[in-house]
C-alpha cells in the first residue's frame, strides 16, 4: 500500500474520538502483568521493587480506544502465548527505556508502543500462530505479514501517519544491518530497537508452540549479544538489558557484555525452519 493509498484509507474513516480506558485496568491486564513479571527471568529483571512500582507508574498513564482493546481480547481467548508476550514487552520495554530514553514525556509514548508491536498479528490465521510444526513458506510469508498489517492498522486507528506506535509495529523485525523485514531498511530508531530487543528476549526466554523448552536466560543474552556481533541490534539495548539483568544494576554504559558463549539451544526448536 502506498502512502497516497494510506491517506486516502484514513480519510475514509472518522476521527479516533473513541473514549479510551486505562490498559491496567483492561480485564485482569494488571494482575497479569505483575503475575507474569515475578516469573523468570523477569523476577530478575525486576528484582527492585523500585524499578516495578515505576514501571506500572508509567503504564497506569497508557490508554487505548476500543478497538486495541479488542485485539487483547482476541488474543485472550485464542492466542495465550502472544497475550503474555505483548505484556512481557510491555514491562520490559518500560524498563530498558529508564536509561536509554531520559526524557520522561518521550516514556510515555514510548510505554505505549509495547504492547502494540504485534497488533497486526490479528490478521494472521490462529492455526499459524499457535502451529507446532514448521511454516511452510507461505505460511511464513502470512506470519511476517502482521508487520505491515499492524502499521495500516494502527495509522487508520490514530488517524495519523506514521505514528510511533505504528512505526514500532511496522519495524520491529528490522535489523541495523538490513538484514531483517518487511523493508529489509537499515534500522536506526531507539524507540523501535529497544521493543525489538524485548521482543526477540521474551521469545527466547518463553515456550512457543514451535519450541516447548525455552532457553536458559543466559543462552537467550548469548544469542541476543551474537545478533549485536552481527550488527543486527545496537550494543546499547544489549548493555541495558544485561545491566537490568544483574543484581548491582549498574548503569549500562558501565556494564560490560560477555562475549562468551556458553549456552545451549534447548532441543525441538523448530524457528526459523520450514518445512518446505
Amino acid at each position: 500500500m502506498s502512502e497516497e493509498d494510506l491517506h486516502a484509507l484514513i480519510s475514509s474513516g472518522r476521527a479516533d474520538d473513541q473514549q479510551k480506558t486505562p490498559f491496567l485496568q483492561f480485564g485482569t491486564v494488571r494482575e497479569d502483568i505483575l503475575h507474569f513479571v515475578r516469573q523468570p527471568p523477569g523476577n530478575a529483571l525486576f528484582s527492585n521493587e523500585n524499578d516495578l512500582a515505576e514501571v506500572i507508574e508509567l503504564m497506569e498513564k497508557v490508554q487505548f480506544a476500543r478497538p486495541i482493546l479488542d485485539s487483547v481480547e482476541y488474543f485472550i481467548k485464542n492466542d495465550p502465548y502472544t497475550y503474555r508476550h505483548i505484556l512481557m514487552v510491555f514491562a520490559f520495554s518500560i524498563l530498558l527505556s529508564k536509561e536509554l530514553v531520559p526524557d520522561y514525556r518521550v516514556r510515555i509514548r514510548e510505554a505505549a508502543t509495547g504492547p502494540l508491536h504485534d497488533f497486526g498479528k490479528v490478521c494472521v490465521p490462529v492455526e499459524i500462530l499457535r502451529k507446532t510444526t514448521p511454516l511452510t513458506r507461505d505460511e511464513r510469508k502470512n506470519l511476517e505479514h502482521h508487520t505491515m498489517a499492524g502499521y495500516i492498522l494502527l495509522c487508520y486507528y490514530s488517524q495519523e501517519i506514521g505514528n510511533l506506535a505504528a512505526r514500532v509495529a511496522r519495524d520491529h523485525h528490522e535489523k541495523r544491518n538490513g538484514s531483517g523485514y518487511p523493508r529489509g531498511i537499515s534500522l536506526n530508531d531507539r524507540m523501535v530497537e529497544i521493543v525489538a530487543v524485548c521482543d526477540i528476549y521474551d521469545a527466547l526466554t518463553s515456550t512457543r508452540p514451535y519450541r516447548p523448552v525455552s532457553f536458559d536466560n543466559r543462552s537467550a543474552i548469548e544469542e541476543i549479544t551474537m545478533m549485536a556481533e552481527r550488527n543486527e541490534v545496537s550494543w546499547e539495548v544489549v548493555q541495558a538489558l544485561v545491566a537490568n539483568n544483574r543484581k548491582g544494576k549498574p548503569h549500562f554504559t558501565e556494564c560490560r557484555v560477555s562475549l562468551d558463549k556458553r549456552g545451549v539451544t534447548p532441543p525441538n526448536n523448530l524457528y526459523g525452519i520450514r518445512a518446505d
